[in-house]
């Protein structure tokens, strides 16, 4: 069931996909964060699928695995009823389900690439978005249900207005953290507020920009040959 709601997010949800390749830009965004991991290969990684998050639990960067739809520790079940897989920038200070994870339960997930959708034609046609350095740093909130049974850790991504530049195909983005922001936005001590320039709608590096096999929408086609583009790529400049 949960492939199938996945499969029809993508038309507006953002960020609602995304990959991890190994790649050296990966590698030293893990070692800044002192985590001595390569990651695993996960590709089309969709909402309800486990992916890694880097938190600061003990005063240092800690690598978990957490279910990608963030469950609200008072929540009185684990569901799907509402779209907790991306959290607006604009309204975290005011929404119930993600204030306190952004006062005290910051983190960022890791990835190399992530997946937008824009019609073109008779459907919608998947574009992948990579940057210049392979590696990606996005916020990330998190929280833990424990209601019966083991612990539950889930997250949410950040998503912001789309710089200028991306907004051909798509109003949203998620936050993508430049590494000097990392330390502050994983800092819980640190005060952020709604509207913080960490939420500014720009480019904080190049991205590419190129068109993958329809296949991919497909949330269980987890082929990494998907990746390889079927067109010529455009590259977005940063502001």
């Amino acid at each position: 069931m949960f492939a199938a709601l996945a499969a029809s997010w993508h038309s507006s949800a953002m960020c609602g996909r995304f990959n991890v390749i190994d790649n050296p830009g990966l590698q030293q965004l893990l070692k800044d964060l002192g985590i001595d991991l390569n990651l695993p290969p996960a590709i089309n990684v969709a909402p309800t699928e486990s992916v890694r998050l880097v938190r600061n639990v003990t005063g240092k960067g800690a690598l978990d695995s957490a279910r990608w739809w963030l469950t609200p520790s008072w929540a009185p079940a684990v569901d799907q009823k509402y779209a907790m897989f991306n959290a607006r920038s604009e309204t975290l200070s005011r929404s119930r389900a993600f204030s306190t994870p952004f006062k005290r339960q910051r983190g960022l997930v890791p990835m190399s690439s992530f997946i937008e959708w824009r019609k073109e034609g008779e459907g919608k046609q998947p574009y992948q978005f990579t940057p210049d350095s392979g590696a990606l740093a996005v916020a990330a909130l998190w929280d833990i249900w424990e209601k019966g049974g083991q612990p539950l850790l889930s997250c949410t991504l950040v998503t912001t207005q789309a710089a200028t530049a991306l907004e051909p195909w798509h109003s949203r983005m998620p936050v993508m953290l430049q590494r000097e922001e990392i330390p502050r936005w994983l800092d819980n001590s640190a005060v952020i507020v709604d509207g913080d320039p960490v939420f500014a709608p720009i480019l904080k590096q190049p991205l590419h920009v190129q068109p993958l096999d329809r296949a991919i929408s497909r949330s269980t086609n987890k082929s990494p040959s998907l990746l390889g583009g079927v067109g010529d790529s455009t590259v977005l400049a940063p502001g």
